[in-house]
């Protein structure tokens, strides 16, 4: 089949923005090393399956849904960062009594919560990377799709534990930058194809009420992620872990956001009974051949970018836990041995709403830590806020539906 102008338009943005991606003055920023971490955790291939659920819950106000749960998931990561700052220099004191051992011992628990949601998560994004390779290319079959994901998860433990987080993090940034060429194309090929038609907003919406609000609660989970900054002590100072995190939120919610709002007005053309990946997919080639083919690969990378990311912060939760005991190259290959056992052993596919689950769990916890040494400082306003959050994580926690 010939490619059209707008093929070859679409080509050639998408290289221009591979180019800058992978610029070698932005390969050795500081800042952007540590921001692809938490950056590749938040956007997996969750903001494909996001589009469609949201639209068939709220309808055309989804974007402003996406804005409300994006607003969400950075004050979660405010708890973060204020536990970044002001909870690491507390419990460096090594506590044995008082305030600073309760904090320790729900700091502990909540890494208890986190180290099993990064052990499913991993499998989860690795498996899924496999089905899709075996769908989209060959032929579905359940023994080659373990298999690849046994030989993905043995490279990214024996390399993490053989070359460490540099490494891993080389990896993750090439992933990342492939990952966000094809979203930054697909956000330009959405903005042109909606001027041609005229923007059009049908004004749709649909009356929130409990159901759509279990739905919204497990779409929050999607943008999770962030937390992987605060593992990342061994190499990055708070500042830079705070800064980072930040930045990968903002980044991250400027993506979510403006995609929701662009591919709101040709959504109604989704067939209802397919709320998946493949959804999204089939619409952008309905636009663009060349913009179609991008959609397959950019999940793939998504995939493999936010395992990485997720495996970078269990080596680095595990190396904080052990207090250096444990080197966090040790901890990526741990992390993909029992990976390996889960894959063989359970169904990742009905066990990943257990890790949802656990997410949420963890940023409760981390938030009522941050509300304690709030309240113990007299910082009210934040103390309000994070006491706030709990109740709504606890809501999440029990409530939110799996987007998966």
């Amino acid at each position: 089949m010939e490619l059209t102008y707008l093929d070859w338009v679409v080509l050639i943005i998408f290289l221009g923005f591979l180019l800058f991606f992978l610029n070698p003055k932005l390969e050795r920023n500081r800042t952007w090393t540590a921001t692809v971490t938490p950056l590749a955790s938040i956007i997996g291939s969750g903001y494909l399956v996001s589009a469609p659920l949201l639209y068939f819950a709220v309808k055309d106000y989804a974007f402003l849904a996406m804005l409300g749960i994006v607003i969400l998931a950075y004050l979660i990561g405010e708890a973060i960062r204020f536990n970044i700052l002001y909870e690491e220099p507390l419990l460096q004191k090594a506590p044995s009594h008082g305030f600073a051992l309760v904090i320790k011992d729900i700091e502990r628990f909540s890494n208890l919560v986190l180290s099993f949601a990064y052990m499913i998560s991993v499998a989860f994004y690795l498996r899924l990377l496999s089905a899709f390779i075996f769908t989209g290319f060959f032929h579905k079959n359940d023994l080659y799709e373990n298999l690849l994901t046994t030989a993905i998860l043995l490279f990214i433990g024996i390399s993490g534990y053989l070359k460490g987080l540099d490494f891993l993090e080389f990896l993750e940034k090439y992933a990342v930058a492939i990952k966000l060429s094809v979203i930054f194309t697909f956000l330009i090929t959405l903005l042109v194809h909606d001027i041609s038609i005229g923007f059009h907003f049908k004004g749709e919406y649909k009356p929130i009420n409990f159901q759509t609000l279990e739905i919204l609660a497990g779409i929050l989970l999607i943008v999770q992620g962030f937390e992987t900054s605060k593992y990342l002590g061994e190499k990055y100072t708070p500042q830079e872990r705070v800064k980072t995190m930040r930045l990968a939120q903002l980044i991250s919610g400027f993506i979510y956001v403006s995609f929701i709002f662009l591919v709101t007005p040709i959504l109604y053309l989704l067939d209802k009974t397919k709320l998946d990946e493949t959804a999204i997919i089939l619409l952008a080639a309905s636009i663009s051949m060349v913009m179609g083919f991008l959609m397959k690969t950019g999940p793939l990378m998504s995939q493999f970018s936010a395992a990485v990311a997720d495996t970078i912060g269990s080596g680095g939760l595990i190396y904080t836990e052990t207090h250096g005991r444990i080197s966090s190259r040790t901890g990526y290959l741990m992390l993909a041995l029992i990976d390996i056992a889960i894959v063989w052993s359970l169904n990742i596919f009905g066990i990943i709403a257990y890790a949802s689950k656990a997410f949420a769990f963890y940023y409760a916890l981390q938030t009522a830590i941050a509300a304690l040494i709030a309240f113990k400082n007299r910082r009210w306003f934040y103390f309000l806020l994070f006491f706030i959050l709990i109740w709504v994580l606890l809501f999440i926690t029990i409530f939110g539906k799996s987007a998966e």
